[in-house]
């Protein structure tokens, strides 16, 4: 497969459909893949330079994009034009994007799930946290909760479902496995997924200019730290001089 900044741009047979009255959803193969990712991205970044200087909403997920415009459309015109727009992809500048060093602390007291998934995965503790650590996540898409970032590239090791019953309230910056799914709960709230740790950063923050700093296409390493440590960053995210490590990436290894 060839990658967006190779030479070779993949293309696809994309769905168009009518997504309300002023709304079109563009769909590619039902899968988890980086190509699919990159496809997405690169026609979102070709639609962005086409639509410069005209309020449009573009939200992304792992297989499709929505396209919302500020008036009632011609779903036939809109679609025609978005053709017309995905044949001429690969003209787009080259962009980059950020590799984000997460500090997460894996101890007991806040990965509390950790010793039921030693039990369920039939690994030790140290060896989950050891695999979960030592890869790196492209960002796929961001949401249920604004700042919750799917990530993808889970170890297959440790993959596992989702809980039957959701937790009422998971605590904020808590780091979770959810199916083939890692991520980190940006505020207190509900959910499913297993949880083996906590990161003491803030995701999303409203009075940010970009709320989220994280973006899609971005990667995410998580650095393991100690209790005192995840104390020490959380004074200092919550006294404004904590800035998360990042290097320039400009990537796309299938």
């Amino acid at each position: 497969t060839g990658g967006w900044w190779s030479g070779s741009i993949l293309s696809y047979n994309l769905k168009y459909k009518r997504f309300g009255e002023s709304s079109i959803l563009v769909e590619w193969p039902s899968i988890i893949h980086e190509s699919i990712l990159e496809n997405i991205l690169l026609f979102k970044s070709e639609i962005e330079n086409k639509y410069l200087n005209n309020n449009i909403y573009l939200k992304n997920s792992y297989n499709s994009l929505l396209i919302t415009y500020e008036e009632n459309i011609n779903p036939k015109s809109k679609i025609s034009e978005l053709k017309n727009i995905y044949i001429k992809i690969g003209s787009t500048q080259k962009k980059d994007f950020n590799k984000w060093e997460i500090p997460v602390c894996y101890d007991i007291e806040l990965g509390h799930d950790l010793n039921y998934l030693e039990k369920s995965l039939s690994i030790k503790k140290e060896e989950i946290v050891s695999l979960h650590s030592s890869k790196d996540y492209r960002v796929y898409n961001i949401g249920f909760l604004p700042g919750f970032l799917y990530l993808g590239g889970l170890d297959k090791k440790i993959h596992h479902p989702r809980k039957e019953k959701p937790v009422l309230n998971v605590p904020k910056g808590a780091v979770g496995i959810g199916g083939s799914q890692t991520g980190i709960y940006p505020n207190n709230s509900p959910g499913g997924w297993y949880i083996i740790g906590n990161s003491p950063i803030n995701l999303f923050n409203i009075n940010k200019t970009s709320p989220c700093f994280i973006k899609p296409g971005d990667k995410v390493k998580f650095s393991p730290i100690s209790l005192k440590e995840h104390e020490l960053i959380k004074i200092q995210v919550e006294s404004n001089i904590y800035k998360p490590v990042k290097t320039q990436i400009n990537d796309w290894n299938y």
